[in-house]
Order: structure tokens, then sequence, then C-alpha cells
């Protein structure tokens, strides 16, 4: 039987599965539409990648104001380094969440395609329409996107150890359905 882990509360677990979900889908088909000849299906993936994107922007503000005015449960014990590394991931994934979508609309606005959210909300262009910074924009929403993949990897590989092998209940802080 695993020990009881104090829980995060709904608005929490909700918003962090909601982003999991989006992140998950956007990364997926960002990789999958790169490799679309230019099309009408690739322009349409696209505008679907830059609308996940900025949902994702929007949803991670609100996810860090809620973070902020809102206590986590208390820590389940572990060995310091773990609890360091924990909290030195979490603060990577929260800038990432931030990094990935602000220098993909910025990549958009500086290759001269608006981001029109959802089709309806024209979003003001960041950056100046420039070749020069396409280039290092798609460059850092690229390395940036991978860095994510790859932190996202690694809480999950974090959490799942807890759950199989140290069987510390850390899971279920953040489980969706309580258990």
């Amino acid at each position: 039987m695993l020990p009881t882990a104090a829980r995060y509360d709904p608005v929490a677990i909700a918003a962090h599965w909601l982003l999991a979900l989006l992140i998950g889908a956007n990364l997926g088909l960002g990789l999958y539409m790169g490799g679309l000849p230019l099309s009408p299906l690739q322009l349409r993936l696209f505008n679907w990648h830059k609308w996940v994107g900025i949902t994702v922007l929007v949803l991670s503000a609100l996810r860090l104001l809620w973070r902020l005015t809102h206590r986590p449960p208390p820590d389940v014990p572990m060995p310091r380094w773990q609890s360091r590394a924990a909290r030195a991931v979490h603060r990577a994934l929260y800038a990432l969440f931030f990094i990935v979508p602000l220098a993909g609309w910025g990549y958009s606005s500086a290759t001269g395609f608006p981001v029109v959210w959802f089709g309806v909300l024209p979003l003001p262009d960041w950056a100046p329409v420039d070749r020069a910074w396409a280039d290092a924009l798609k460059g850092l929403h690229q390395a940036a996107a991978l860095s994510l993949a790859l932190l996202v990897a690694l809480h999950t590989a974090a959490a799942l150890k807890h759950q199989w092998v140290d069987r510390d209940g850390l899971l279920r802080r953040m489980h969706p359905f309580g258990h």
C-alpha cells in the first residue's frame, strides 16, 4: 500500500493535465507538419499549431498566477538532491512554457505571417519582418521545444520512478482521479 500524500487542489491538477495534453499534442503536431510539403494542409496545421501554442501561453500564465497565489501541498520526503533537481526541472519547465510559444509567435511575426488566435483574434506582431530575426527565432523555438520535450520526459520518468521504485505516493498528488 502506497503512503497517502497531500494532493494539489483541483484547479492545479486540471491545469497540469490540460497543459500536458496540449503541449504533447503540439510537439507532435510541430514535428509532423514540419515534414510536410507546402500545401493547404500544412498551412492549416501551422494555424492549429499557433492556436494551441497561444493557448498554452495563456494557460501557462494563468497556471503560474494560480501557483503564486495558492500554496502547494508539502513535499514528499526525498533526498535533498532529488528535491533540488525537482525544483530546477519545474522552474525550467515553467520558463519553457513561455519561451517556446513566444519564440514561435515571434518567428511567425518575423516571417510576415500574423497570428490570429482561432482565426478570430489578431495578435500583435512583436518582431519585425526580417529574415535574420525569423531564422534566429525559428532556431530558438525549435531548440526550446526540444528542451521542453526532454524535460517533460525527465519529469515523467521521475514521477514513474517515485511511483514504482520509491513507492512514496508522489504521483497520487497530481493524479486526476485521486488514486
